[in-house]
């Protein structure tokens, strides 16, 4: 899930500090003998979840359901291009440094078109091309060259990930073109509606996974850990070599 707060430095403040304070349970939680090995902090894991919830329930989930229930579906459509064409700037700088060319070129073709041709990114004129887009993280690229994920984490305000993607996470603020802009009221704004946008096309999946999973927390650690791992052996190579095993 998106970061949920507002404010570039603020954000890479707040990760600084909470990072801080994962990596220091890693060593200081106990699990029992039946605990996950990829999840040794889960007493920790589960109480930043538990204040997660807490804040959705109370703040989040309410705001996005009024924004998805008022805001027409052209202009949730135009909203959702443009955070995705910002995306897909990033998704070429980290093609290029995992050494994929192709991708590296189609997502900034993508970007490229979107932005000057598309209203700055509010039309997908690059899909109507049938250029392709491929999503891609730093936490990949750390993944692609060998770096291992270390123990799962749950990261207040931000959700599941890793210790390796909770610093892909640190290294993409600091990236965000949103981060770079001098109008503060704007760059906020925008950032609030990223992150609303975000929550409201997460709202039925949410619902089902709270009438479907007996462990919410469980469910939803196994299912990250699971696509993360799949993504990255896709990166690796590894579902080839198994394919052909």
């Amino acid at each position: 899930m998106k970061p949920w707060l507002v404010g570039g430095s603020v954000l890479r403040r707040a990760f600084s500090a909470w990072l801080l304070v994962g990596v220091v349970a890693l060593g200081g939680c106990a699990t029992g003998p039946h605990a996950n090995p990829k999840d040794p902090i889960e007493p920790f894991n589960r109480g930043v979840q538990r204040f997660n919830d807490g804040v959705d329930e109370a703040f989040l989930k309410p705001v996005a359901t009024v924004y998805r229930d008022v805001t027409p579906d052209l202009v949730r459509t135009g909203v959702n291009n443009f955070f995705s064409n910002l995306r897909d700037l990033w998704s070429s700088v980290n093609a290029a440094l995992q050494l994929r060319p192709r991708e590296a070129t189609e997502n900034f073709l993508r970007f490229s078109v979107n932005t000057f041709w598309g209203i700055g990114g509010l039309l997908d004129i690059a899909s109507e091309m049938q250029i392709e887009r491929t999503t891609l993280d730093f936490g990949q690229t750390l993944g692609r060259w060998g770096v291992p994920p270390g123990p799962y984490l749950v990261l207040p305000l931000m959700g599941p990930s890793t210790v390796r993607d909770a610093l892909g996470m640190g290294v993409e603020s600091s990236g965000d073109l949103l981060t770079g802009m001098n109008h503060i009221p704007t760059r906020n704004s925008l950032y609030a509606l990223r992150i609303v946008e975000a929550r409201a096309n997460l709202l039925r999946a949410g619902t089902l996974l709270d009438q479907a999973a007996l462990d919410k927390y469980s469910f939803t650690r196994d299912a990250y850990l699971q696509r993360r791992e799949s993504q990255i052996r896709a990166l690796t190579g590894k579902d080839d070599e198994d394919d052909e095993e």
